[in-house]
């Protein structure tokens, strides 16, 4: 099979580490990888800041990067819900209507991928220790992911996967909503590294950099020392 990947902006600037390791999981599963240097963002910081037609710009972009009819994988659950949910609102009844659609239709998160289109859950990945999964609000609420990241999870060797309370509770990082509310933010990250405390794990894993972004500035400042892992870097560890 033949995939496009997505690789979110921030992440291509920031942690291109979990880029290279989806595309090594990907390769592992058989798939001819596809990477259009072109791609650049989705959107979604404009979007969410109210700035739509900018956001349409960028967006056009987006759907003129990935002209080919087949599965585009990204390591962001944001990122896919903002095109498989926000996109209609820009470009519905556009003349980039069946372009838009057609990207709407491929667009899938790597652990929805892996689970439910490939049905494989295993890959022979070792880590030592114990971590809790953070529940995106982006991948629970706009996606529905939920079980697939766990399934996953469950078949590192080595690991044992804690819940932690409310773990559907917002890490509180919200894009452009930690800059302007930062005290929020920041209260709603405490919150939820307490909750990761509680259940003395080593990692907090997730579908999202973001908000491992945001946990981990909080961890750092506090001097804490749990380590985050986002899904695609614990399942390329240890082969």
């Amino acid at each position: 099979m033949i995939v496009d990947i997505f690789i979110p902006c921030f992440v291509d600037q920031i942690y291109p580490n979990t880029a290279m390791n989806m595309i090594k999981i990907l390769e592992k599963v058989g798939c001819t990888v596809n990477y259009n240097p072109n791609q650049t963002c989705c959107g979604q910081p404009a979007f969410n800041g109210g700035y739509w037609d900018e956001c349409k710009e960028v967006g056009e972009k987006f759907i003129r990067d990935f002209p080919n009819d087949r599965y585009i994988v990204s390591p962001s659950a944001s990122c896919v819900g903002m095109v498989k949910n926000y996109y209609p609102e820009l470009f519905h009844n556009t003349v980039l209507h069946n372009e838009y659609k057609t990207v709407q239709k491929n667009i899938i998160e790597l652990s929805d991928f892996l689970v439910n289109v490939l049905k494989v859950t295993e890959f022979g990945a070792k880590l030592n220790g114990s971590a809790t999964y953070h529940d995106s609000c982006s991948g629970l609420r706009e996606i529905g992911l939920k079980n697939e990241p766990r399934q996953l999870l469950n078949n590192v060797k080595g690991l044992e996967l804690r819940e932690m309370a409310e773990n559907e509770t917002c890490c509180g990082f919200g894009g452009t909503f930690s800059v302007k509310y930062e005290s929020i933010a920041v209260g709603m990250a405490e919150q939820k590294i307490l909750n990761v405390e509680a259940t003395k794990a080593d990692y907090i894993i997730s579908t999202d950099l973001s908000c491992l972004m945001h946990m981990e500035g909080y961890i750092q400042k506090e001097g804490k020392k749990i380590k985050v892992m986002h899904l695609a870097d614990v399942l390329a560890s240890g082969w």
